[in-house]
């Protein structure tokens, strides 16, 4: 008796981090069951024709901010996993701010969770490393976070970390085989160069570059790194801007130091000219940088050098932008762009060489691979999560307010025309988005390890 699946996508060109041809996927029971190739059309209860459109997983973005509890203003996982899903987004990991309280301690955990049960897809959280935790961080480890945050730059409601306490963190971490995230910025030189071009007078836009230039990024990098090595930690540099960021993580991987490097589509989309041009809604740290800077960094992305790239998907209301009109100093730092990752991809990379496996490498497999969730999402074998995104890679569109599905409808990217649009999103076997629609479900919370972790290198799979 002939199989029946509960859905077959055919004539599509499948594309994952090992695979480019023609052929299509069954799935069954919300994973996949089969692969197909170019002729075969399996019985389902429901079939898609891809039409020659591109199917490849479901993005794992490793870095949004859904600010819940406490600022649902900004944005919710409701909305934001809506959003997500009209990015092609099908697991998330939310980090533990900009909520309030943020999750730095197993309460302000158990909220998060309460309020994240409202994703339609699937997702995991991110726990907090701050200035007085460090008796926390089992609890939240026990309580199922899949890595830890911290930052050496000040941030909102979130107590950045010295050396001292970075150390300490790093060897509570590594004692049961998490590991730490960190925002690489130099607190002390960053608050020195604010100060005195504020002092100057500079409410400008291109002070904001100024008062954190990529000097401060290294130093940070580089404390993190010697951090890292004497403690055996493993570590996860987020949101770099800059090649020379990469290169100082490349060397260290080469002496065999566990650590990996994130960054953003803005980075790669975005230069320092746009800041001046967009105003405040461009307005991120570390900030956007030179046009050589952006294309250097394209090249190490080129190159294989970056492991991931994240949205970093930060809202807020639009009074938090305006603020910065006149003082740039003001604005609220975070660009909204949960549903531009492939967008951007889709249009930069083929004009420079980037294959789509390459984007599925960095977008989905190996951000699955740094929580340990590869290859049950990133991958398309026989048994994952059917976690799909089918791609129309030569439809234009200029992305409007009226796309977004964000609390707040802004965004950097409003008014920028794309190659590449995401047309069908699907969440272990489940239309969630198609053509501009959201279909709800209620998506599944993905724990870490726990207590008896013992996690594979980066590029491992069980």
């Amino acid at each position: 008796m002939t199989e029946r699946f509960d859905l077959a996508i055919v004539n599509a060109r499948i594309v994952g981090e090992d695979r480019d041809g023609v052929g299509g996927l069954a799935v069954k029971d919300g994973r996949i069951a089969a692969i197909l190739d170019r002729a075969a059309v399996p019985d389902a209860a429901e079939t898609i024709d891809a039409a020659g459109r591109v199917l490849m997983p479901g993005l794992v973005d490793a870095h949004v901010h859904f600010s819940e509890p406490g600022r649902g203003h900004w944005e919710g996982f409701e909305t934001g996993s809506h959003a997500a899903a009209a990015g092609g987004i099908t697991t998330f990991v939310e980090m533990p701010l900009n909520a309030h309280p943020p999750t730095i301690n197993a309460e302000a955990l158990r909220l998060k969770k309460a309020e994240a049960e409202k994703s339609i897809v699937d997702y995991a959280l991110w726990g907090g490393l701050v200035d007085d935790n460090l008796a926390d961080l089992e609890d939240l480890h026990a309580g199922g976070v899949a890595g830890f945050k911290a930052f050496m730059c000040t941030a909102t409601d979130f107590p950045r970390i010295d050396a001292r306490l970075m150390r300490a963190g790093m060897t509570a971490i590594a004692g049961f085989s998490s590991f730490l995230a960190v925002h690489a910025e130099d607190e002390v030189m960053t608050g020195r160069l604010a100060a005195a071009l504020r002092a100057a007078g500079r409410r400008d836009r291109a002070a904001w570059g100024e008062a954190r230039p990529i000097t401060a990024e290294l130093a940070a990098i580089d404390e993190a790194i010697g951090l890292a090595e004497e403690t055996g930690a493993r570590l996860h540099i987020v949101h770099v801007s800059s090649a020379a960021g990469i290169d100082r993580i490349s060397a260290v991987k080469a002496r065999g130091v566990a650590v990996t490097a994130e960054t953003c589509p803005h980075y790669l989309f975005f230069d320092e000219t746009d800041l001046e041009r967009i105003g405040p809604l461009a307005k991120c740290a570390p900030p956007l940088r030179a046009p050589s800077e952006r294309e250097a960094l394209w090249e190490r992305v080129l190159a294989g050098a970056v492991d991931v790239i994240a949205s970093d998907h930060s809202p807020c209301l639009i009074e938090e932008k305006t603020a910065g009109d006149d003082d740039i100093f003001a604005a609220w730092g975070g660009i909204s762009g949960l549903q531009s990752t492939l967008p951007v991809l889709l249009t930069e990379g083929p004009k420079r060489g980037l294959s789509l496996s390459d984007i599925v490498r960095m977008t989905a497999s190996n951000p699955a691979r740094l929580f340990g969730f590869h290859p049950k999402k990133g991958s398309l074998t026989i048994g994952a999560d059917a976690d799909l995104v089918l791609v129309d890679p030569d439809a234009e569109f200029t992305l409007r307010e009226d796309d977004l599905f964000y609390r707040n409808r802004h965004s950097a990217y409003c008014g920028a025309t794309f190659r590449g649009r995401v047309d069908m999103t699907i969440a272990r076997g489940t239309v969630v988005y198609r053509d501009g629609e959201i279909h709800p479900r209620r998506g599944a919370r993905l724990d870490g390890a726990g207590l008896a972790a013992v996690r594979q290198p980066l590029g491992e799979t069980a």
